[in-house]
C-alpha cells in the first residue's frame, strides 16, 4: 500500500479519534485551571483546582477505594479466569452451552447486573446471602453500611461482571499452547502445576498482561454500579474516583466544572501510572518481534 492511499484511509479515522478524543481532553485540562461553571465562561486560576482537590479528604479516600479495589479484582480476575479456562478447555461438545451460561453476566448493562446482584445481599429483597449466613449460625452482614463488607460486595459485583471476559480471553490463548510443549514436560518429569507454571503461563504471558490492562482500566472506571452496590458510598469512604468526579462537576447545578476537571486530570495520570508496566512491556514485545 502506497503512503498516500494510507492517509487516504486513515484520515477518516484520525480525524473522528481527535474530535471525540483530543478535543474534549484539551478542553479539560483548560477547565481544570480556570474557575467555571456550566453555561459561563472560565476565569483563570491556575493550579488552585489541583490544590484543592489534592487536599480533599474525600478525594484520598476514593483513590485508596479505586486503587484497592482495582487492585484485589484484577488479582481474583487473573486467578479465577485462569482456573476456569483451564476447566473448559478440557470439556468436549458442552463447552459451548457452558460458555454461553457464563457469559451472561458479562453481556448484561452493568447497572442492571449490579442492581440484580445486590439483590443477593438486600434483605429487601429477600437477602439469600445473609439467609444461608443465619442458616449456618452466623450473624447477618451490613453489606450496604459497613465499609469493609460493602467493598467487599463491589469487588465480588466486579469479579462476577468481568470474570466471563477473563476467562474466555485466557481460554483462547490456552488453545493456542503447542501441544508439543506439554508434552516435552511430561517427557521431562514435570507435574501438573509445574507445567502450568513453567510453560503454560509463560507460553500466554501476552494473553495474561492484556487481560490485566483491560481488567485495570475497567475497575478504575467504576462508576454506575455503585449506584445500586455502594448508595451511602460518599458517607461511608466507599466512594469510585468516577463517582467523585461526578458529585463535584454535575452536583448543585454543575458548579465546578474546573474542580472536577482537574480531578479527570489527575485519574488520568493515575490510570497511566498504573498502566506503565504493561505499556513497557507491550513495547518491548514488538521490538522482539521486529
Amino acid at each position: 500500500m502506497k503512503a498516500r492511499e494510507f492517509w487516504y484511509l486513515f484520515a477518516p479515522s484520525l480525524l473522528i479519534m481527535g474530535g471525540l478524543l483530543v478535543v474534549p481532553l484539551a478542553r479539560t485540562i483548560q477547565w481544570s485551571l480556570e474557575d467555571v461553571s456550566y453555561g459561563s465562561g472560565g476565569t483563570f486560576i491556575g493550579l488552585d483546582n489541583y490544590a484543592e482537590a489534592l487536599t480533599d479528604g474525600r478525594f484520598g479516600r476514593a483513590v485508596v477505594f479505586t486503587i484497592t479495589t482495582t487492585l484485589v479484582t484484577t488479582v481474583i480476575l487473573l486467578v479465577f479466569g485462569y482456573l476456569i479456562a483451564i476447566g473448559l478447555n478440557r470439556l468436549g461438545r458442552t463447552r459451548p452451552v457452558v460458555l454461553g451460561i457464563l457469559l451472561v453476566s458479562y453481556v448484561l448493562p452493568s447497572l442492571v447486573g449490579a442492581v440484580a446482584f445486590s439483590w443477593l445481599f438486600n434483605d429487601n429483597f429477600g437477602g439469600v446471602v445473609n439467609r444461608l449466613i443465619e442458616f449456618f449460625g452466623g450473624d447477618p452482614v451490613l453489606w450496604f453500611t459497613d465499609p469493609f463488607w460493602n467493598q467487599v460486595l463491589v469487588i465480588a459485583n466486579e469479579v462476577w461482571s468481568l470474570q466471563p471476559f477473563a476467562m474466555l480471553i485466557i481460554l483462547a490463548g490456552l488453545q493456542g499452547v503447542p501441544a508439543e510443549l506439554r508434552e516435552a514436560s511430561r517427557i521431562d518429569g514435570a507435574n501438573a502445576f509445574q507445567t502450568h507454571l513453567y510453560v503454560i503461563i509463560p507460553s500466554i504471558r501476552g494473553v495474561l498482561g492484556f487481560v490485566t490492562l483491560i481488567a485495570i482500566m475497567d475497575v478504575l472506571r467504576v462508576f454506575d454500579s455503585l449506584i445500586a452496590l455502594s448508595p451511602q458510598a460518599a458517607v461511608i469512604g466507599n466512594e469510585s474516583i468516577m463517582l467523585y468526579v461526578y458529585a463535584m462537576a454535575f452536583t448543585d447545578g454543575a458548579q465546578h466544572l474546573g474542580l472536577g476537571s482537574a480531578i479527570n486530570v489527575l485519574t488520568i495520570l493515575i490510570i497511566l501510572i498504573m498502566l506503565i508496566p504493561f505499556i513497557r512491556g507491550t513495547f518491548k514485545e514488538a521490538k522482539a518481534l521486529r
